[in-house]
């Protein structure tokens, strides 16, 4: 077993310590939404053209050389029974978020995937595409040129690629033709929601609210909303909340570990800690070795050879036999620092989190990934 006494000899967890009381402030802004206020999710279907042969197939992505039929009449031009083999077009999907209270004629961000058999998107460009709605009602229209981080490279009998080059973007690359209606100054009550539910913290938005602008206006509906009362004579709503959207409030964090096994990440809450509780950690040895054998006929048969499996498996333990002692009140922090200076992996890390956990020894939640 491996030796977790040097955590009492580094002197780390000698004392109980009592985690100090955090001081940090945040503004209101950044740790509430408002109902109301939101962006829409906004998909179109377009096509790209001007691609170094890197298209669509039409065999693969017969839906390809119908929209290019189509477009191209629309523009004037009949190609309806012609062959039309273009292995410089590409279909794709367009997506997009509209801002909240965006006005006709602002911009927006697009980005642009490919839904055909198309190995690169680099170098085309979007054709006119109208952006739909939930309510299938376009809000905006996209074109422009792609941008693609991704790189595929191809050559006789080698092929590389980097990145996703079947994806791109085109900032500012679509033109806001329908508003949301919205008359926000119109609402008598307006819901402020927490990022992350917490009574203490809604109690604490909810004085900050109201100390700030001397009257009663807030109220804490329940732990992930606060109401504002906007019949008052403080002004309108967007007054209201720009008098009151940078001011700080403290935040109460909850007791949790986080545990990414994928990438051995572990990230701890500042009060996180543990009770009295023993620990003995150690490597488990697991060897396997193949010994297959080898059986032959017997001479003159019509018998084949065949190898049969031999597998031995060994498993052992390797280290000393010692226990660590943890006083009460230890924070997670200092058993960590411990463990580091041990050398620890994050893997067997995880795992000795988790057995306290079991074992009730640590006062916090456990989310594992």
């Amino acid at each position: 077993m491996r030796i977790l006494t040097a955590l009492l000899c580094l002197g780390l967890i000698a004392t109980p310590v009592t985690p100090l009381e955090a001081t940090a402030q945040t503004k209101l802004r950044d740790v509430l939404d408002i109902e109301g206020v939101r962006t829409n999710d906004l998909v179109g279907y377009g096509i790209v053209v001007g691609l170094n042969g890197t298209g669509d197939s039409v065999r693969n992505a017969p839906f390809t050389e119908d929209s290019l039929t189509n477009m191209l009449e629309r523009l004037g031009m009949n190609v309806q029974g012609e062959q039309i083999r273009p292995n410089n077009v590409a279909a794709v999907l367009v997506t997009a978020s509209l801002p909240a209270f965006a006005r006709n004629g602002s911009n927006i961000d697009i980005s642009v995937a490919s839904i055909g058999d198309a190995s690169s998107l680099e170098g085309g460009t979007l054709i006119l595409t109208p952006l739909r709605g939930a309510d299938n009602e376009v809000y905006a229209v996209a074109q422009g040129s792609v941008m693609v981080s991704g790189l595929n490279v191809e050559a006789d009998g080698a092929r590389d690629t980097v990145g996703t080059p079947t994806t791109g973007a085109i900032p500012s690359g679509a033109i806001v033709e329908r508003e949301i209606p919205f008359d926000f100054n119109a609402q008598d009550t307006i819901t402020l929601a927490l990022h992350t539910p917490d009574f203490t913290t809604a109690a604490r938005v909810e004085d900050t609210i109201n100390s700030a602008l001397g009257q009663p206006v807030a109220y804490m509906r329940d732990p992930g909303s606060i109401e504002l009362n906007m019949t008052t004579n403080l002004g309108s709503p967007a007054r209201v909340l720009a008098a009151i959207e940078n001011l700080p409030v403290k935040v109460e964090t909850p007791a949790r570990i986080v545990i990414d096994e994928k990438s051995g990440t572990i990230v701890l809450g500042q009060d996180v800690t543990i009770s009295q509780v023993a620990i003995a950690q150690g490597n488990i040895s697991i060897k396997v070795r193949e010994n297959p054998v080898v059986v032959q006929p017997n001479p003159f048969s019509d018998g084949e050879t065949i190898v049969l499996p031999r597998t031995d498996i060994a498993v052992g333990q390797t280290g000393n036999e010692n226990i660590a002692l943890l006083n009460e009140n230890t924070t997670l922090s200092e058993l960590i620092a411990g463990l580091n200076a041990l050398g620890v992996r994050p893997q067997e890390m995880a795992d000795i989190i988790r057995a306290m956990r079991t074992a009730g020894a640590i006062h916090a939640e456990l989310v594992v990934r």
